[in-house]
């Protein structure tokens, strides 16, 4: 009886091991990328009459949005960045895609242009206009 026991224990925690061995050991699709800038909106008062602004330095190179998101996030968030040589405005939105047969769970995306290339470097200027969502929370970064 105590040989079953040992043998059906070891069938189920063997496999999770092995999953959780492979997660641990995946490549990351971000290794070798650089986060340039990051802003973490949650509140608010990180806003001046509904609108984030913040200025950053960059070099010159290619780069790429990313996002933090859930359903609370702003439907449409107008990204622009300005510098010396450079200009870009985008209007993000967001869609949910539904998943899972038996519980069923959402993941979010910002739809939008979402990479820049910056011709030399320079400080940019960055606004975020969540159009009235202050308290729809999300993240947004810049990767190299």
């Amino acid at each position: 009886m105590k040989k079953k026991k040992l043998i059906g224990l070891i069938l189920t925690v063997a496999p999770l091991v092995f999953v959780f061995g492979l997660i641990l050991t995946a490549p990351s699709e971000n290794v070798g990328r650089e986060q340039i800038y990051h802003a973490r909106l949650a509140e608010s008062k990180q806003y001046t009459d509904g609108i984030f602004v913040d200025t950053f330095p960059i070099k010159k190179g290619e780069y790429e949005f990313r996002f933090v998101l859930n359903g609370d996030s702003p439907q449409t968030l107008g990204v622009s960045l300005v510098g010396s040589t450079f200009s870009f405005s985008e209007q993000f939105e967001l869609k949910g895609t539904e998943h899972g047969d038996f519980g069923k769970y959402y993941t979010w995306e910002y739809l939008g242009q979402n990479k820049i290339e910056i011709p030399e470097d320079q400080e940019l200027q960055i606004t975020l206009d969540p159009h009235g969502n202050v308290l729809g929370p999300f993240s947004i970064y810049l990767i190299k």
